[in-house]
């Protein structure tokens, strides 16, 4: 990967032998694997033994998780916020593991629509609860800083599942918790 990007500093125009270049090829081939390390994990990895019996059925909400990741058309970061709710099934995950499992799909190249969903179907695939609903905010780079250009502008996705779809009463109030 380091000889494609020292390739691509010299098709841009620059010398790749230049003293603050000179490293830069492994910097980014290690920079894209960090970013990319998605790919090398599963919800299962994730989720792992952290999923307890719990007698519980009240919403659980996590919000404001931060997250980066790399639109897969531009290969530019996008960056926000994960807010993640469930309704247990007798089966309730540990907190950081929703953290996770948002951060396992963030590291992958991306487009925000397929992020949100892959969170709330892994949630109800692994957890089986009665519900998931997934809202995504995020500031797309490919939006700042070339086409249309427009910093300050933010994509709000979202993906309900189970009682959070079907029950607009559980909606709303997955959607007024997360709410600042």
């Amino acid at each position: 990967m380091s000889v494609a990007v020292r390739s691509l500093l010299a098709h841009i125009g620059e010398n790749p032998d230049r003293e603050g270049l000179v490293k830069t090829p492994k910097r980014m081939a290690e920079a894209l694997l960090y970013f990319t390390s998605g790919y090398s994990r599963t919800p299962e990895d994730v989720m792992g033994d952290a999923i307890f019996t719990v007698d519980t059925d009240e919403m659980v909400v996590v919000r404001d998780v931060t997250f980066f990741s790399m639109c897969e058309h531009h290969l530019l970061p996008f960056y926000g916020k994960i807010h993640i709710g469930y309704i247990p099934n007798g089966k309730v995950v540990g907190l950081s593991k929703l953290a996770r499992l948002g951060e396992l799909f963030a590291r992958r190249l991306q487009v925000q629509e397929r992020l949100t969903k892959q969170i709330a179907t892994a949630l109800m695939k692994y957890l089986k609860p009665q519900g998931v609903g997934v809202v995504i905010e995020a500031s797309h780079m490919c939006m700042s800083m070339r086409g249309v250009q427009k910093p300050g502008s933010n994509t709000v996705t979202s993906a309900m599942l189970g009682v959070f779809r079907d029950q607009q009463k559980t909606r709303n109030e997955f959607l007024r918790l997360i709410s600042p």
